[in-house]
């Protein structure tokens, strides 16, 4: 089979294995402190693994796909996805559970910048449009895999729901092995001296350096939001879950709209929309406030967000279209270290300082995003995405 549709709708469905992936480890998070008899220490080692696992599959998705294509790296990403479900399901070992656990990490950031990447390539116009169709399906998988469990864990064990979910992959495997993807754009491979070259071009860079703010953006709000709930308002935990969720269905609604409604519209009236409701949002989270204030300050935050990969990615896609797998691999890297050190200076100011400085530390980022995002559209000169 080969039609930009059925590319599209393996791109989707693996995307939607990135955002189950994703939130997997923390939704079975219990029950494996309580089979292994994790400490908070034991814990905390084993979920950074992940992240390790991600960052690893985003450097080596790029420069692969570029030489040897799509349908391999989609492949080899499914593969490692089911290991991974599987291992966390009926792990006895904790070294085994490790390497399933990097295993699932390297699956879901493989499949993360390649589904991103052949989207862009496959889209003639309106890149950024369709890339945030695409991210609809991960706010999807996010929020399905807490509801799926939510509903099923009273009945079935935590082992049985994530290895029955676990053969997703190999379903979507299967889709992509029967379907054409594009040719590798370098066949003969990328020259280390061409691919050292793209760490010089000032306009990727300055890209990758948006999407370490935009990436910090969100791992500070889904990891720290519920607890300056809980320590601000004094909301009981359900209802700062529900706060979070309302946030992601936000980001995946903007998207939704990005890629129908608003397809047409210039990548510049919408990262001006994107900050204007990022900055109203900030300051209602910020404001001493009730409950409901602080839900629509979030959900204002996921609009505001929702943009900020789809468009920059565009612009990759557009500028680098030789040798967009390993540009893409570049700027996705990026995001991931500012998503990981941001992540990580929040837990030392919210321990010294206090958690009260989760909107502090936004709105930095705010306005680092404001400033690089000008630096990157007088640079691109480019409109539309």
């Amino acid at each position: 089979m080969r039609s930009t549709r059925i590319i599209f709708i393996c791109a989707c469905l693996g995307m939607l294995l990135f955002g189950i992936s994703l939130i997997t480890l923390g939704s079975v998070a219990a029950g494996l402190r309580e089979k292994f008899q994790l400490d908070a220490v034991a814990s905390g080692t084993l979920f950074s693994i992940l992240p390790i696992g991600i960052l690893a599959g985003s450097l080596f998705f790029g420069p692969f796909s570029d030489r040897y294509g799509y349908k391999v790296i989609l492949l080899l990403s499914c593969l490692f996805i089911f290991a991974g479900f599987q291992g966390i399901a009926w792990s006895s070992s904790l070294t085994i559970l490790k390497i399933c656990i990097f295993l699932f990490g390297f699956g879901g950031g493989a499949i993360n910048g390649a589904t991103n990447a052949v989207v862009a390539d496959i889209s003639a116009t309106n890149k950024g449009a369709n890339l945030s169709l695409l991210g609809v399906f991960f706010a999807i998988g996010a929020l399905g895999m807490p509801f799926i469990l939510g509903i099923l864990e009273t009945r079935f064990s935590f082992e049985g729901i994530v290895s029955s979910i676990g053969y997703i992959p190999l379903a979507v495997s299967v889709l992509c092995l029967f379907t054409t993807f594009p040719s590798p754009k370098q066949a003969q491979g990328i020259s280390l001296a061409k691919g050292m070259g793209l760490l010089t071009e000032g306009v990727l860079i300055t890209i990758g350096f948006f999407l370490f703010c935009l990436s910090s953006f969100e791992a500070i709000i889904n990891n720290w939001t519920t607890t300056y709930l809980s320590q601000q308002l004094s909301v009981v935990s359900s209802q700062a879950l529900y706060a979070l969720s309302l946030y992601v269905a936000g980001m995946a609604v903007m998207r939704l709209l990005l890629g129908s409604v608003f397809r047409n519209v210039s990548a510049r009236r919408i990262l001006a929309f994107s900050f204007l409701v990022l900055l109203t949002g900030c300051i209602l989270l910020h404001t001493p406030g009730n409950y409901a204030v602080a839900v629509t300050g979030l959900v204002m935050i996921g609009i505001g967000l929702a943009a900020g990969f789809p468009v920059m990615l565009g612009f990759v896609g557009n500028l680098y279209a030789e040798v967009s797998g390993t540009a893409f691999s570049i700027v996705l890297t990026i995001a991931l270290i500012g998503n990981m050190l941001v992540n990580f200076t929040m837990g030392v100011i919210a321990a010294n300082y206090g958690v009260q400085h989760l909107t502090t530390l936004a709105f930095i980022l705010l306005g680092a995003m404001f400033f690089l995002s000008l630096i990157i559209l007088k640079k691109t000169k480019l409109q539309h995405v």
